[in-house]
């Protein structure tokens, strides 16, 4: 009898790690790093998008600034000869423009019409808890309690630090920015789910192209409507939202989620409020307060604890048999 004839039954047991098994120790350092520069790149966005607006009105800034990104982005799939999506992740890249590219930025423009960038910064710290939950219905991920209890002392110290910031009082502006973690957490869940699958910067990249002909359209309904005044602070603010924020912010915040897991990413970006409080103080002489280093110690302590809490928790399905049954969490 061969061996292969055996009666007992030969199971081969596979572990797929995925394009970027966010498990592994050697990688989940580099994936700190990459959501980390995204982090950094976000927390510049409110300070230059008020740059923006002082030659721009709302509706032209994000329509420019997406027709930018996309012209990037489309030189970069051009000369990296990338073919073109698979149909079935044209509904996650559509998730994806819908909410980072398109929603987020149009919402926290016009709340920055009448909101500072200091309070918008400490509305959108609720952005990583929501992200988390997103993530963890959307992709099936398990963080454990310390993961949770750190995340939501985390955005309890940023919410309390934002209404000490804004005079214990909500602005108008605050339902544009309610709506903008909404779908930003959405963009972000999808997006860090794509750039499992394919490259980060092919996400971003093809979520832009789907959303140029929108932005070209708004383009050239807005600017004829809203006066454009050139000075040096809004042209620098639209380069860095558009090819900074946008395109290469995105690009590594997306390859980092795919790394490390969209839950413990999203965590990160409980230090982007602070981060921004400096950018709107050096940049645009807004006041902080007193209270920011304590603030800025505390969320360090908190995003220390939910990285430590969140490592080696992938995504379930990780480990699978030959034939596709799980057999990890």
């Amino acid at each position: 009898m061969r061996a292969e004839d055996s009666a007992t039954a030969h199971t081969t047991i596979a572990i797929d790690p995925g394009p970027k098994a966010p498990g592994r120790a050697g990688r989940s350092g580099g994936g700190v790093l990459l959501a980390g520069l995204g982090v950094v790149a976000f927390s510049l966005t409110f300070p230059s998008t008020v740059w923006g607006l002082e030659s721009f009105g709302p509706w032209s800034l994000v329509a420019v600034r997406s027709v930018l990104a996309a012209l990037i982005a489309g030189a970069a799939l051009l000369a990296g000869r990338v073919p073109l999506p698979a149909r079935e992740h044209l509904a996650g890249l559509a998730i994806v423009a819908g909410g980072v590219v398109v929603g987020f930025p149009l919402l926290t423009t016009l709340a920055l019409q009448t909101s500072t960038s200091s309070h918008a910064a400490v509305v959108v710290g609720l952005l990583p808890l929501t992200t988390a939950l997103l993530a963890s219905l959307r992709t099936g991920s398990r963080p454990p309690r310390a993961f949770w209890a750190a995340a939501l002392t985390g955005a309890a110290v940023v919410i309390v630090f934002t209404v000490q910031q804004s005079g214990g009082s909500l602005s108008g502006g605050d339902l544009y920015l309610f709506g903008a973690l909404l779908v930003c957490a959405a963009g972000y869940t999808e997006g860090g789910r794509l750039a499992g699958l394919m490259p980060g910067w092919q996400v971003i990249g093809w979520a832009l192209l789907l959303a140029l002909p929108l932005a070209v359209a708004g383009a050239a309904v807005a600017l004829p409507f809203e006066p454009v005044h050139l000075t040096a602070h809004g042209v620098v603010g639209l380069v860095w939202v558009a090819g900074g924020s946008t395109f290469l912010g995105l690009y590594v915040w997306y390859r980092g989620m795919a790394e490390i897991g969209v839950p413990r990413a999203s965590q990160l970006q409980l230090a982007q409020p602070l981060l921004t409080l400096i950018w709107s103080f050096l940049a645009l002489g807004e006041e902080v307060s007193a209270a920011a280093p304590v603030a800025a110690v505390a969320v360090l302590v908190c995003i220390a604890a939910t990285q430590r809490a969140g490592r080696g928790t992938g995504r379930r399905g990780d480990v699978r048999t030959r034939g596709g049954a799980r057999v990890g969490t």
